[in-house]
């Protein structure tokens, strides 16, 4: 995971400073972009493994940044990991729905952050085990990243896509919540915001699957199971 490089869109040059030196210490080369149209562009010239993303920038927001990369067919499966100092949850809906992997709220550990940037990363490097999953009209094309239902695309994003993988191939079973954070986002030990991050995932994923989201139950106090057939 060392020497991959992390693209930071940020127009705070004190957190710029601070994040930088952290990840270097940690063996990644980083690449800095101060203005949204510049980081868009350096996104999409140098490929990064990873996105830092800032919501408030100059010239181009990070929700219009981040749609952007996600509509791309270059830089679509690339993890954005967005960095807000709002504290409204719809924000944070509005990145996730475009595709974000993960957010942060502003003031944030630099330590925390480190250990985000490797969970997503490594997660992003795993793949479902299967190459088609398939339960009712849901059919998951994993090779092609693709959520059919009775045959028509669905669109979804990257982490939607593998939450509903990951609930299908439990075969009823319940997840807790902190075990969807370690199988899809590779997180251990969670806190309050980052199970709240599994809750909204499935809100949306619910949104758009109809009367298949019948089958993602919630399991009070515990987490999600996913009747199959």
């Amino acid at each position: 995971m060392a020497n991959e490089t992390i693209l930071y869109i940020e127009d705070e040059k004190n957190i710029v400073e601070l994040v930088k030196y952290n990840l270097e210490q940690e063996g990644f080369r980083v690449l800095i972009a101060t203005k949204g149209n510049a980081g868009l562009e350096l996104a999409l010239k140098s490929k990064p493994a990873l996105v830092l993303l800032d919501l408030m920038l100059p010239e181009m927001s990070g929700l219009e940044i981040c749609k952007t990369l996600k509509l791309n067919e270059k830089t679509r499966l690339t993890p954005i990991i967005m960095l807000t100092a709002k504290g409204t949850e719809s924000d944070k809906v509005i990145g996730l729905e475009l595709g974000a992997d993960d957010y942060m709220t502003k003031p944030f550990s630099p330590r925390e952050l480190v250990a985000r940037i490797k969970a997503v990363l490594r997660r992003s490097q795993e793949k479902l085990p299967e190459e088609i999953l398939r339960s009712g009209t849901i059919e998951l094309d994993i090779t092609k990243h693709e959520l059919r239902l009775k045959g028509k695309p669905v669109e979804v994003t990257a982490k939607e896509f593998e939450l509903l993988g990951i609930l299908i191939c439990s075969k009823g079973r319940v997840l807790t919540r902190e075990v969807l954070l370690s199988k899809v986002w590779g997180y251990e030990n969670s806190v309050n915001i980052e199970t709240r991050t599994v809750d909204m995932h499935i809100g949306q994923l619910r949104k758009k699957i109809g009367k298949e989201a019948e089958r993602i139950v919630t399991v009070k106090s515990v987490g999600y199971r996913f009747d199959g057939e």
